[in-house]
């Protein structure tokens, strides 16, 4: 194996870090995006855009808590040692 398997520890936990940014990011984007189009299309200047923001902001958050609370249950899963062995 070419990566060691500390070394890959390592960028799985940088990969689940950037998922979690990228997470955040996102919604804030796409939340802000709706709102603008929204605004122009209908003519309310920043309102809905503002409002969208913070329902992105909301989004980006709970998928954060998300992928935490899947992560945790998938690490709470390996540490459980197996007592399936029939004697």
């Amino acid at each position: 194996m070419f990566f060691g398997k500390k070394k890959n520890r390592h960028f799985q936990a940088l990969g689940l870090a950037s998922m979690m940014g990228i997470h955040l990011v996102s919604g804030v984007i796409v939340g802000m995006v709706m709102g603008y189009y929204l605004d122009k299309y209908f003519g309310t200047k920043p309102w809905l855009m503002l409002l969208f923001l913070i329902f992105g902001i909301i989004a980006g958050y709970r998928n954060m808590f998300r992928e935490m609370q899947r992560i945790q249950k998938k690490e709470a899963e390996a540490d459980v040692p197996d007592n399936d062995e029939k004697d």
